[in-house]
């Protein structure tokens, strides 16, 4: 169950049924204009970005997540834990108070939001200890319709983040956990316009440590390790039935090591790679974000990237042997080191 300053939020709407998404939808409402956590969400709005860079003597001990992705890190091992390039995906952050273990995932479609948190519970123990959640991410991509069928109204939501919160908040909502939600810097509270009245994410980053969460960037080098690899899964797991409805496993809690769990792709992958990069840079946009305009400057840098990978190993077996994940460890200077 969700709750806010320690009372449940629209306990009424628990047992109601969610064949609509009316469950989600009310939540959400009840969420946004809630004047606690539209005050947290504009002090963290107003927080300076914190810029990650590896390899950096005295940098602290960080793990980064990617979309789609998600880890659960002990703070007697890592100092910070985060994420970027969000824009219409969703930071979900999970934190035992008792213990201090966090959990953070990067959430981008409604359909692995269920398995997800399943995932990041997991390792976090003792269903009775107070839970924080924080959810950063996500703008009013959307717009509302009034759609008429059979002489009635219905009001449709379009966009992404907005779906993708509905189902987060009613999945957390109807859990027997209790979550204490602390942040909500999401959807509306979480938009901005630029000159030419494109809606944007304000914060698209964030780390957090010791339960404290704020805006945060990293540099090409902190997103690490295996960086293309892990793009490419995010692309390519969509058809892998490996990893339908799960988010794709990518730390070792117990070890601090990376295992980048493997993910399959069908030789025609390098065929599409070539011709999508023959798009030009605009083109790129509209064809492969869901939000044009939001999107950071290397965008299509990554993208290209990418592609450049797919072309040059066609053979996902190349790349995942046997089907086995790739292992990263940390070095002592902070960077990482494969080691199989």
């Amino acid at each position: 169950m969700l709750l806010v300053d320690g009372e449940p939020v629209l306990s009424s709407a628990a047992g109601a049924t969610s064949r609509t998404g009316a469950t989600g939808m009310e939540l959400v409402a009840a969420l946004a204009g809630h004047p606690g956590l539209r005050d947290a969400a504009d002090r963290i709005k107003a927080a300076p970005e914190t810029r990650i860079s590896a390899g950096q003597e005295g940098a602290p001990r960080h793990v980064y997540v990617f979309q789609r992705e998600y880890a659960t890190v002990d703070p007697a091992r890592v100092e910070l834990v985060g994420t970027d390039e969000a824009t219409t995906c969703i930071g979900v952050v999970i934190r035992n108070n008792r213990t201090g273990m966090t959990s953070i995932s990067h959430m981008d479609f409604p359909k692995i939001v269920e398995g997800g948190l399943r995932q990041m519970l997991e390792l976090l123990g003792d269903d009775n200890a107070p839970f924080d959640v924080h959810l950063i991410g996500g703008f009013s991509d959307a717009s509302t319709k009034v759609v008429r069928s059979s002489g009635k109204k219905h009001v449709k939501q379009e966009g992404y983040s907005y779906p993708l919160c509905c189902k987060i908040v009613e999945v957390l909502h109807k859990s027997q956990q209790q979550f204490h939600l602390r942040t909500f810097c999401v959807l509306e509270n979480n938009t901005a316009t630029d000159s030419l009245g494109n809606a944007l994410p304000v914060i698209g980053g964030f780390v957090t440590s010791s339960g404290v969460v704020t805006p945060a960037s990293f540099d090409m080098n902190s997103r690490c390790p295996d960086e293309v690899v892990r793009r490419i899964r995010v692309s390519v797991s969509s058809y892998d039935p490996t990893w339908q409805g799960r988010l794709l496993e990518t730390y070792d809690t117990q070890c601090d090591v990376f295992q980048i769990a493997p993910a399959c792709w069908m030789p025609d992958w390098a065929d599409i790679a070539s011709s999508l990069n023959q798009l030009s840079d605009s083109e790129v946009l509209m064809q492969c974000s869901t939000s044009p305009a939001a999107e950071p400057p290397h965008f299509v840098e990554n993208e290209r990237r990418i592609w450049k990978y797919l072309i040059n190993n066609p053979d996902w077996e190349e790349t995942f042997p046997k089907y086995k994940p790739r292992v990263f460890h940390r070095t002592n200077d902070g960077n990482w080191s494969r080691y199989s």
